[in-house]
């Protein structure tokens, strides 16, 4: 038993070895002579296993009566198995938990399961930071803000992913390729990170800027809000000015320099975005945003997406499906549709057949398909608003009559089938079909697919600068393959390709499609 104290690092060897004593005593043996404690340790684990050496003579064994009469090494096993919110309680029972607790072992695992700390935490030992340290002042402390987030940054947003990052807590902000590289993998840089150099507490620092990394704070608002700021500002400066700042940030945003962009009207946008995100100097306010649940009804997976924008260049957007509809909402924007706006909504009950590829050339013949199906849609809306307002005169008069009440669930059933099965008749048609742009639709990218399984009327949202006289105008939603779609703007006469965002995502996960719900709503509302 003194071996196994030694071992873990609880209880004073002294009283183990008083303990062995007393064991001798009972069994006849010297009280002053030191026990044979690998012989003990082998009869215990033999006894517990239910093989090995015989127990030593003495009265019959029993099972222990409390976990206080259990090997110190096995309540470790034990105690780093319970979740590290639950250890605080535990060492509150009495000082023989508390004395276990401090051992490194059970913190290290809980480090490793709870927050995936794969890194050699026996290192800290030279720094004297305890994997108990590591678990309480930074893991746990910051847990709430681990996951996705979009800032707070007027009408553009942004993807910020705060990850568990060997000993560090990181905050990567995600940003879409290089217009108009749509396939291209994401890029990211760190706003701030978070770690432990000593035992007193944890430490923030701001890395924005090209300086290195810098002090900082972060505070947790709110249930899902928090905010960073930057105590040293300076260190965002640069010693050319804001010219060499704006340079700088062109490169980095655009992958390109001012002279090599000639629509005047592009180059006024990016200067617009550059001064308007540059005065936040990294003090931001964060909302926690959910990835979209999934079923296996849906058309393709849902998901965040690269999609193309015009002057506006790359921005993201989360795909989502809702019962007969399918959305794609704003993560990141521009002044015409900020963050949080939904962009594009798809019809699932209209599918398009599009007409063969010599007449799909032609945009007037598109569009005059698309408007047949907008005006079918348009009839269908006014037929049941009709019939919502029979219904609710009718509830009025007959207030007991329950056929009455029965017929708007009846109705819902069967929209839903409606949908299920304009997603099923498209699933019969043939695999893939030739597709191709028609002539005067402009693109920002002319490598998109030359084939696709299937299409959908749609509406998009556009309005003028400062999102003025929104309005959502006819479209048609292109699906190529599972990892990409298109939408034609067909007021604006463009093209958006649209590409998966490869990259998985922890702690992003809706608790609830009701949670997923209400996250929409709530980041649409910031910006309505």
């Amino acid at each position: 038993m003194a071996v196994c104290a030694r071992l873990c690092g609880v209880g004073p060897p002294r009283g183990c070895r008083r303990r062995g004593a007393q064991r001798e005593q009972r069994r006849g043996g010297p009280a002053d002579s030191e026990p044979d404690t690998d012989a003990e340790e082998e009869r215990i684990e033999g006894a517990r296993l239910g093989s090995g050496p015989a127990p030593a003579p003495g009265p019959a064994a029993r099972a222990p009566l409390s976990l206080l009469e259990l090997p110190p090494e096995l309540l470790v096993q034990i105690f780093g198995s319970l979740p590290g919110t639950d250890l605080p309680s535990l060492a509150r029972v009495c000082s023989t938990f508390r004395r276990i607790l401090r051992t490194d072992t059970i913190w290290r695992r809980r480090c490793r399961e709870e927050y995936g700390v794969c890194e050699n935490l026996r290192k800290l030992e030279i720094t004297g930071v305890s994997c108990r340290d590591v678990y309480a002042k930074l893991l746990h402390r910051y847990r709430h803000i681990l996951g996705l987030w979009q800032p707070d940054i007027g009408p553009y947003g942004g993807l910020l992913n705060v990850v568990v990052d060997g000993l560090f807590i990181i905050g990567w902000m995600y940003l879409p390729p290089h217009d108009p590289h749509v396939d291209d993998p994401m890029r990211f840089k760190p706003l701030f990170r978070i770690h432990l150099m000593e035992r007193k507490c944890a430490t923030v620092e701001c890395m924005y800027g090209h300086k290195g990394p810098h002090n900082g704070h972060i505070q947790i608002v709110k249930k899902d809000e928090f905010s960073t700021k930057c105590n040293q500002t300076d260190h965002h400066r640069m010693s050319g000015g804001r010219q060499e700042e704006f340079r700088t940030w062109l490169r980095e945003e655009w992958g390109r320099t001012l002279e090599d962009i000639f629509h005047e009207h592009m180059q006024e946008l990016i200067l617009m975005k550059f001064i308007y995100t540059s005065q936040y100097d990294n003090c931001l306010t964060y909302r926690r945003i959910y990835l979209p649940p999934s079923s296996p009804d849906d058309l393709l997976k849902p998901g965040l997406f690269k999609g193309t924008y015009g002057s506006h260049g790359l921005e993201i957007v989360m795909l989502s499906f809702h019962g007969k509809k399918a959305k794609g909402t704003k993560i990141t924007g521009d002044p015409n549709i900020p963050a949080g706006q939904q962009t594009v909504e798809i019809d699932l009950a209209h599918p398009i057949q599009l007409p063969d590829i010599e007449n799909l050339r032609n945009f007037n013949e598109l569009s005059r398909i698309v408007l047949e199906v907008q005006e079918q849609v348009r009839r269908e809306q006014r037929q049941q608003e009709e019939e919502e307002g029979q219904e609710e005169e009718a509830g009025h008069t007959q207030p007991g009559d329950s056929q009455q009440a029965e017929q708007p669930a009846c109705r819902d059933d069967a929209e839903d089938t409606e949908a299920a099965g304009a997603v099923a008749a498209q699933e019969t048609a043939p695999a893939s079909q030739p597709f191709v742009l028609p002539v005067g639709v402009i693109s920002r990218n002319e490598d998109y697919p030359r084939t696709c399984r299937m299409c959908f009327y749609g509406t998009g949202l556009i309005a003028g600068h400062g999102f003025t006289s929104p309005e959502r105008t006819p479209g048609i939603f292109i699906l190529f393959d599972d990892d990409r779609f298109g939408f034609i703007w067909l007021e604006l006469k463009s093209f958006s390709l649209y590409s998966r965002v490869r990259v998985s995502f922890q702690n992003a996960e809706a608790p609830s499609r009701e949670a997923f719900d209400e996250m929409l709503k709530n980041i649409q509302s910031m910006t309505t």
